[in-house]
């Protein structure tokens, strides 16, 4: 009797939320309208992190941040979809990291457009064939993504928003391990589960493939293959997965960026991405980097690209706590300017994460 009394209360409980979120989806069709006629864009990365914020405040448990999200996140990706359906390009195919990012960003209920490279992901979203795209932008283990970088030096588009992905690694094969002759995926994983290979897969061949999705098409084909990949990519391709977690490093994180082609509004917990080039003499960098103490603030990344136009010529990328439009960044970007040959702001966006 108690049983059923507790699951009465759930069918009340349920009857209330499905009304409550078809209320929710009503305002959002007039928010979209609105939007539309205003020729706003109906993703808005600030309004999605404040809702965000707002959730975890809220929350008292037993849910965690993590499942409330989760939750949300296809609340907010059914709101897309009715106020106009969305187009993502991502760094195909489908079941990628990059995949599982967006799909964590976006959720279930909008359009994915898997792309061959990182170029064509960046032209989907310029030539308007995507709303936005996910590229990978850098790995805890392995660095940054250094085409992403490239593609940033002629593009206009934007970041309008990051993704933080955990990356778990996993062996999958259709055969025992000791009969493995070869082993696929991408050239950054390799390079993330080297310790585990070399003790467990040592006498197996390792050949470099675009990605960890192309790795599992070639292992469920072939017989003595196996690939690393993810858990979705062992669903997908009717995989069995041999091995969990194999990286190396248990904090192996990758960082994703939403590229569209406007700027984000401040939310008061942003980041800014610039790149520059320096003039050629000495002193030449830290004097770039000088404005920034003076302002007080806190950059959180640098890395350095050669220009493919110059030999021994640089751009350098940057990273910087606050929003473009604040006084402190503006101020600090300006003396920036002065000094250096050219400036470009990337974007600014939610942290989110």
């Amino acid at each position: 009797m108690a049983l059923k009394m507790l699951r009465n209360k759930i069918d009340t409980i349920d009857k209330s939320i499905i009304r409550l979120l078809n209320m929710r989806a009503n305002i959002s069709l007039k928010i979209g309208r609105l939007k539309q006629k205003s020729g706003k864009s109906i993703y808005s990365p600030e309004r999605e992190a404040e809702v965000l914020r707002k959730l975890s405040v809220l929350n008292d448990g037993p849910l965690n941040r993590g499942a409330l999200e989760a939750i949300y996140r296809e609340i907010m990706s059914s709101s897309l979809s009715l106020e106009k359906p969305l187009k993502i390009a991502y760094l195909g195919p489908r079941a990628t990291f990059t995949h599982l990012a967006a799909l964590k960003k976006f959720g279930s209920q909008v359009e994915y457009v898997a792309s061959d490279t990182i170029s064509d992901v960046f032209l989907e979203v310029e030539r308007g064939s995507a709303d936005y795209g996910v590229v990978p932008i850098e790995n805890s283990v392995e660095g940054a993504v250094s085409h992403t970088l490239d593609m940033f030096i002629d593009s206009d588009l934007k970041i309008c928003s990051q993704i933080i992905l955990d990356v778990a690694h996993n062996l999958l094969a259709n055969c025992p391990k000791e009969k493995i002759k070869r082993v696929y995926s991408n050239p950054y994983v390799f390079g993330q589960c080297r310790n585990w290979l070399q003790k467990n897969l040592a006498y197996a061949e390792e050949i470099e493939v675009s990605s960890t999705t192309r790795a599992a098409q070639i292992a469920a084909r072939q017989n003595n293959a196996s690939c690393i990949a993810s858990v979705l990519a062992a669903r997908v391709y009717k995989l069995r997965i041999l091995a969990h977690d194999i990286e190396d490093s248990p904090h192996n994180i990758t960082r994703f960026l939403v590229i569209g082609r406007a700027n984000v509004p401040p939310t008061g917990y942003d980041k800014t991405s610039v790149m520059f080039s320096i003039k050629d003499r000495v002193g030449a960098l830290q004097d770039m980097l000088l404005p920034f103490k003076k302002y007080s603030i806190n950059l959180t990344k640098i890395e350095s690209r050669p220009s493919k136009r110059k030999a021994w010529d640089y751009y350098f990328f940057l990273d910087l706590e606050g929003h473009q439009y604040s006084p402190r960044v503006r101020n600090a970007l300006k003396k920036l300017e002065d000094k250096c040959n050219f400036l470009k702001i990337l974007g600014s966006y939610p942290v989110g994460e």
